[in-house]
């Protein structure tokens, strides 16, 4: 199974800290952000890797080259301004491949099993599966609610994606070919038929997690993994 790595975002709300360095880049616990995932799924067995970039992306891929030093290979998707999570998966698509292939932001830090996570998830012909976890307090509403382990937008209560989900390139190709000539929209879009249909499973994560999002919470990142 490949993993694609989304680290394309101009990380608006961490300035000035990504005024000259991109938010994959940002060190916590003595390494890079991204650097954290790479490790955990080289690890756990997955080392073919799909990583998107734009903004001050030269820097990135400079550090990470072809992730053969990390114990990966690494495919770089590279856009010339972001393309939101939805359009960036799209355009990776062909570096994925047809299979299903795991998906993780690059502005999370989560201490979960990746090597748990394979497509064994999306049995019974899900087109997804998506982790979730108790809601923070910066998000106390939420993202998604949760029935027999299908995400649903009408079931209470709610919980907070966590940034890590299974999914078929297959609902991004298809979702393209609906709507020619769009690059750029969100990955709810591309999931929301499939969650109304309730073929997009689930799970509640309750370990360790952090959205690194703003300043303040890339420091108290900082100070827990010191």
């Amino acid at each position: 199974m490949k993993a694609m790595i989304l680290a394309a975002g101009y990380g608006k709300r961490l300035r000035p800290l990504t005024d000259t360095t991109p938010k994959p880049l940002l060190v916590a616990g003595g390494k890079p952000l991204l650097q954290h995932h790479i490790e955990r799924l080289a690890a756990a067995g997955i080392t073919e890797l799909v990583i998107n970039t734009s903004w001050l992306g030269a820097q990135i891929e400079d550090y990470f080259a072809d992730g053969a030093e990390f114990g990966v290979q690494i495919s770089w998707s590279r856009e010339p301004e972001p393309l939101e999570t939805g359009g960036g998966i799209a355009k990776a698509v062909p570096l994925l491949g047809a299979d299903p292939f795991l998906l993780i932001n690059g502005d999370i830090w989560t201490d979960v099993p990746l090597n748990g996570l394979d497509a064994n998830q999306l049995k019974g012909g899900l087109d997804a599966w998506i982790l979730l976890v108790n809601n923070p307090e910066h998000h106390p509403d939420g993202d998604f609610g949760l029935a027999d382990n299908r995400i649903t937008f009408q079931s209470q209560p709610y919980f907070t994606y966590s940034g890590i989900s299974l999914l078929r390139p297959q609902l991004f190709s298809a979702y393209q070919a609906k709507h020619a000539g769009i690059e750029s929209f969100r990955w709810l879009e591309v999931l929301a038929p499939s969650i109304k249909a309730g073929m997009v499973g689930a799970e509640v994560y309750t370990g360790d997690w952090w959205d690194v999002g703003t300043v303040e919470r890339y420091q108290q990142l900082k100070q827990y993994l010191k």
